[in-house]
């Protein structure tokens, strides 16, 4: 017998799971069915694609059963089985990082009401919430030995040979108290039909039940039965007159690891010169991993019912990351490989078509049901504004699905909204991108456009900065932003050209204190209330987008200096131009620009420095 260590965040998910009082326990059943279920596919694909494989009797079948007396409940399979290596890297080892993540957002949450197992889904783990110990008996398809696994998930796991008829696994949990309740013929059943209902191949229930005479009256022996509790039929190859809401519903949960119900769906039979069927969720939540590099991918690929794939990006693009479902092609080969799938012209098609009709339904949605298309922009806005960035063929479909927050009205906007609402003379659609939204609201840069009831898009995403210039127009309106310089003379009528040349000796004097920390000083037309306000010049990059290619590790070269627009009926300017303290003007024009960095969240140079300053002119 060898002893294992578990691998550190696989034992610190176990003492987890084990020490936390969840009420979505049940859920252990769905995640051990759906691995029966994914062994099997994977062995019907090789016994379709792989020489080796093919004299292998393919009779697929998930087994269940119970002793209540014994308290231990088994799933077994017949599906590809594993051999002692693929034990120690599936039940004791996490590969992917996002691990770490998962772990602290349960740990973050105390709450006994917590679902973040059922949003997340934790597999084969999730039987330490029902049981004291669990072994492992499995065969790989091809092998004639035989392995064992057991652990009482504190730690450790053992690995020993041992015997199995043929391929396949089985998993016996040793009930703990709270896992008793699921010793049950009525319990059982009802949690298979929850969760598993459509889960592709049999799935059968054995039992003892007490056996009764004519009259009525109990026998003293017992009637052992065999009964398939599931429907076994692929969902979404089932006509969608048939199909009822909930079936929808339960299908997603079983292949989304969610408790919740989708938020939306669609369901597409494609007939002609490429026959497929799509059955695509959008999820009422963000998936936890959205934003992780190593995100897992929520479609999966059969060809003519054969799985092939859960674990391919390029199934649809990376903006769509958080659709869960199911692409059936009747046209690809069965041994496609990934390498090929992102060349090959069927799957091509397919992604392309699946991608526009998503689209397509996307936009209905925003027009049939403006609050859940409001949910669906709470969640998944972001994602989509990355597809404006990456996603050339589809732009046009995608700009009238973003949304944006607006200086003039509540909730969000859409840029065709925004374009109703236009001034008969105004020639833009103005725009303010930084990194929150209550920050923007309050930005001195939007003074002017208040007071001439000029309406202003709030772009508080980080992707904004890239998106809306490459964007450019929305059908013949130019999209322009507002804190570049020069911005405010489309609406700043006629110049007071005597005031600026009165002003002209104060806007020199702060240039010459602030030196070749500013591009330029400047007289501002577009401040009515604020002292000062940072602008940048032409195509230079905003402060904001310094900071956030500075935050990916690319901000070498890019580092370009403000523009300070200063308001020359402020206070603090007029206080400068009327003495001829170079100490006090040395502290306003440093004051000036470090206010109008804070205001835009950007870091101010020295702020020990600039609380000194304040002082000197309070005093």
């Amino acid at each position: 017998m060898a002893v294992h260590q578990f691998q550190a965040e696989v034992n610190q998910l176990l003492q987890l799971i084990i020490h936390s009082l969840y009420s979505h326990r049940e859920i252990f059943l769905r995640e051990l069915v759906s691995n029966a279920s994914d062994a099997i596919d994977k062995l019907k694909y090789l016994t379709l694609s792989d020489d080796a494989y093919k004299a292998i009797a393919f009779e697929p079948a998930i087994s269940i059963s119970f002793d209540a007396a014994a308290g231990t409940l088994s799933i077994a399979d017949n599906g590809v089985g594993m051999d002692e290596a693929d034990l120690v890297e599936n039940l004791g080892t996490i590969a992917r990082s996002g691990t770490r993540r998962f772990i602290e957002a349960m740990e973050a949450d105390k709450r006994k009401d917590s679902n973040l197992i059922g949003r997340f889904g934790v597999g084969f783990y999730a039987s330490y919430m029902v049981a004291d110990e669990v072994t492992v008996t499995t065969r790989k398809a091809g092998q004639d030995t035989a392995w064992v696994w057991k652990s009482d998930g504190k730690g450790s796991y053992d690995i020993e040979p041992g015997a199995r008829e043929s391929h396949g696994t089985t998993v016996v949990l040793k009930a703990n108290d709270d896992g008793r309740e699921f010793l049950s013929r009525w319990r059982l059943e009802e949690l298979v039909k929850k969760y598993s209902n459509h889960v592709a191949f049999p799935i059968r229930l054995a039992y003892d039940e007490d056996e009764y005479d004519e009259k009525g009256k109990k026998k003293g022996s017992k009637i052992h039965k065999d009964e398939q509790i599931n429907s076994a039929q692929a969902l979404w190859r089932r006509p969608k007159a048939e199909l009822k809401d909930e079936d929808y519903v339960e299908f997603f949960k079983n292949i989304s690891d969610s408790d919740e119900a989708p938020l939306f769906w669609t369901h597409t039979k494609a007939e002609g010169t490429i026959e497929y069927t799509t059955l695509f969720y959008i999820p009422s939540k963000a998936p936890f991993d959205l934003y992780h590099a190593d995100y897992k991918p929520g479609v999966k690929l059969y060809v003519r019912r054969v799985f092939i794939t859960d674990d391919d990006k390029e199934l649809l693009p990376v903006y769509l990351r958080f659709i869960r479902g199911v692409i059936d092609s009747e046209d690809l080969p069965l041994n496609v490989s990934r390498e090929l799938l992102q060349q090959n012209r069927v799957m091509n098609s397919i992604r392309t078509a699946s991608v526009k009709k998503v689209l397509s339904e996307l936009k209905d949605l925003s027009t049939a049901d403006k609050d859940k298309y409001a949910s669906f922009i709470a969640e998944f806005n972001r994602p989509l504004k990355e597809g404006l960035y990456g996603d050339f063929a589809n732009r046009e479909a995608l700009l009238e699905l973003v949304r944006f927050k607006s200086s003039s009205v509540d909730g969000w906007t859409s840029f065709a909204d925004y374009k109703s609402r236009m001034k008969d003379d105004q020639k833009a659609i103005w725009y303010l991108t930084g990194d929150a939204e209550e920050r923007l609201r309050k930005s001195p840069l939007l003074e002017m456009y208040r007071k001439q009831g000029v309406e202003v898009l709030i772009c508080p995403d980080e992707i904004d900065e890239l998106v809306m210039p490459m964007v450019g127009r929305f059908g013949d309106i130019e999209l322009k932003a507002i804190n570049r310089a020069g911005a405010e003379k489309e609406l700043e009528g006629k110049p007071d050209e005597k005031k600026a040349k009165d002003l002209a000796p104060a806007i020199e004097r702060i240039k010459k204190a602030l030196g070749d920390e500013v591009k330029d000083v400047r007289l501002s037309s577009r401040l009515t209330d604020s002292p000062s306000c940072i602008v940048v010049d032409g195509d230079d990059p905003s402060l904001q987008l310094q900071q956030f290619m500075k935050s990916m590790g690319r901000a070498d070269g890019i580092e370009v200096k403000p523009i300070l627009e200063v308001n020359g009926d402020h206070p603090l300017f007029a206080r400068l131009s009327a003495s001829d303290d170079e100490t006090l003007a040395a502290d306003v024009s440093r004051v000036l620009l470090d206010q109008a960095l804070l205001v835009e969240g950007a870091p101010i140079k020295d702020p020990a420095d600039f609380v000194t300053r304040m002082n000197r002119l309070i005093g």
